[in-house]
């Protein structure tokens, strides 16, 4: 049997690590110490499992999806509602468990960077709750398009600073996120939203996001009498994806995660990491799949969705493929945008873009499969955000 668990210094296999500056070396250190002091802990779990039922609203509901099941005509689709998480999306799981954390350490001060906004608007969420003072790093791009969260996180107290750097997105957001940590490493707690960065993001991240999977396999047994045949998630970063997949690692289900395929596959016009122009690379503190050109430069990326358009992914996810444990494949622009057209109207869901890319996956798979087939799809986010996006983007074309 393989061990998906990473080494003591956060390898999965040759993929993880910490690739950071000296002065970040004793921070994660002390990170690591604080977190391994508190994965196992009765009271600390008992207090995360209080805020996920009473303030997220946990479990969230395992759907049956019976007309896009029908109009697809194949495999029984259920949907992981992540989108009526309080804030909309999965990364309320992370942020809890991570608050919880900072408090305990003692940091009084709140860092973290976001893509499509939602990862900023759940911690400014947790920081407004626990009385904390809240910095969101986001770049310009994601700030116009992603407007609403804008004004959401604002609205909760963070200081939303933008950044004009590089692409003007994820990767760039990160960057001034880890450059203000350096800074100020003794009062500030950097709260990092996805399933990479140096160790012990990817695990600790991977770890408060796995209810996901816990509450699916339970929901799915109680609905259907057995496992799963195939799940879906899309993956920037990766948590939601891992977060679902990590309970039924050990399982005989497939697992299949879906990277943004953008405009096309030419390097600079998409950001799947999985495609012949990836390759092994560091980046932000971790080695993993990059996008990056022949001397090692790191590539442009592009998709609708803000919270897909990253350069590199999860060490863990790395791993996974490499073991031929996860597939992955991409979905396009377009057929993410016809794929959000589709479960609002079949379902009276509005998916966020991120979530669209495995519905869309779900559109040209599930029609190939028998109809006592399952599947379980992560609906990661819902789409209140992204409503202007597509309606210029519909307006249009």
């Amino acid at each position: 049997m393989i061990n998906y668990e990473p080494n003591e210094h956060g390898y999965w296999g040759d993929y993880g690590g910490r690739f950071v500056p000296e002065t970040l070396v004793a921070p994660l250190d002390e990170l690591t110490e604080g977190y391994f002091a508190v994965r196992d802990d009765a009271g600390f779990h008992a207090e995360l499992n209080d805020l996920h039922q009473n303030f997220t609203g946990r479990p969230s509901p395992l759907y049956f999806a019976k007309r896009l099941t029908e109009t697809l005509g194949g495999a029984k689709i259920y949907l992981k509602r992540e989108d009526l998480n309080h804030t909309g999306a999965h990364k309320i799981n992370n942020c809890l468990g991570q608050i919880l954390l900072a408090r305990g350490m003692g940091k009084k001060r709140i860092i973290a960077e976001t893509g499509a906004g939602q990862h900023g608007v759940a911690t400014a969420t947790v920081c407004a709750l626990f009385g904390l003072e809240c910095v969101v790093y986001m770049g310009t791009e994601d700030m116009r398009r992603q407007e609403p969260n804008v004004f959401r996180m604002r609205l909760l107290g963070a200081d939303v600073r933008g950044v004009d750097s590089g692409s003007r997105t994820l990767k760039d957001a990160i960057n001034e996120a880890l450059r203000d940590w350096v800074t100020n490493v003794d009062t500030t707690y950097y709260l990092l939203g996805s399933a990479l960065g140096p160790h012990p993001y990817p695990l600790m991240v991977r770890d408060f996001q796995s209810i996901i999977g816990r509450e699916a396999r339970e929901q799915i047994v109680e609905k259907e009498g057995r496992l799963p045949d195939v799940l879906v998630a899309c993956v920037g970063g990766g948590s939601n994806a891992i977060g679902l997949f990590h309970a039924f690692l050990n399982d005989d289900v497939r697992m299949i995660g879906v990277e943004a395929g953008g405009r096309g596959k030419t390097l600079g016009e998409h950001a799947a990491r999985f495609m012949s122009s990836a390759s092994v690379g560091v980046l932000q503190g971790t080695k993993s799949y990059v996008l990056q050109n022949d001397d090692g430069q790191i590539a442009l990326t592009h998709s609708v969705s803000a919270g897909l358009d990253y350069a590199s992914i999860g060490p863990e996810h790395a791993f996974l493929h490499d073991v031929s444990r996860v597939e992955y494949a991409s979905a396009n622009d377009d057929d993410a945008l016809a794929a959000f057209k589709t479960l609002s109207e079949t379902e009276g869901i509005i998916p966020a873009l991120e979530s669209s890319h495995a519905i869309a996956h779900v559109i040209k798979l599930a029609p190939e499969m028998s109809r006592d087939s399952v599947m379980i799809v992560n609906l990661s986010g819902r789409g209140d955000k992204d409503i202007n996006t597509v309606r210029e983007i519909f307006a249009n074309s």
